[in-house]
C-alpha cells in the first residue's frame, strides 16, 4: 500500500508538471465522453461529509462504469487537503479547483512512460484480483 501512495503522489506531481491532468467531476466526464483513449489513470477523492453526497456519490458511480467499460484503471483517495496540496489551485486562474475527479492523460511525447504510472496500474490489478475494483490509497505525509 505503501509503494501505491508513493507512485500517485508521483503520478500526480508529473501529470501537473507535463499538463496532463484534469481536475473535477464535470471537466472529467466531459473529457472522458470526447476522447476516452486518451484517460490514462483517473482518482476520485472524497472526504467523510461527502459521503452523503447523493449527487456525488451518482457521479463516482457513473464514473467507476466508465472507467471498468474502457479499461481504465481507477483509485479512490479519502483526503481532499493533502490532494489539493500536491495538485494546487489552477495555474490558469489560481482559483480552487474541484478534486472529487482528477484524470490523468496520455502524454504527448511518444514513447514516455511513467514509472509511477505503471505501478499504479500492477497495484490496481493485483487488487481487481482480490475483488477490490476501486482500492483505496492513503496519500503520503
Amino acid at each position: 500500500m505503501q509503494g501505491a501512495s508513493k507512485a500517485l503522489h508521483e503520478l500526480l506531481v508529473s501529470a501537473q508538471r507535463r499538463g496532463c491532468l484534469t481536475a473535477g467531476v464535470y471537466e472529467s466526464a466531459k473529457l472522458m465522453n470526447v476522447d476516452p483513449d486518451n484517460v490514462a489513470f483517473c482518482v476520485l477523492a472524497a472526504d467523510e461529509e461527502d459521503e452523503g453526497d447523493i449527487a456525488l456519490q451518482i457521479h463516482f458511480t457513473l464514473i467507476q462504469a466508465f472507467c471498468c467499460e474502457n479499461d481504465i484503471d481507477i483509485v479512490r483517495v479519502n483526503d481532499l487537503a493533502k490532494l489539493a496540496a500536491i495538485v494546487g489551485p489552477s495555474e490558469d486562474s489560481g482559483e480552487p479547483r474541484d478534486f472529487h475527479c482528477i484524470l490523468i492523460m496520455n502524454p504527448t511525447e511518444e514513447g514516455w512512460k511513467d514509472p509511477a504510472l505503471e505501478k499504479l496500474n500492477s497495484f490496481c490489478e493485483a487488487s481487481r484480483n482480490v475483488n477490490d475494483w476501486v482500492p483505496t490509497v492513503p496519500l503520503p505525509e
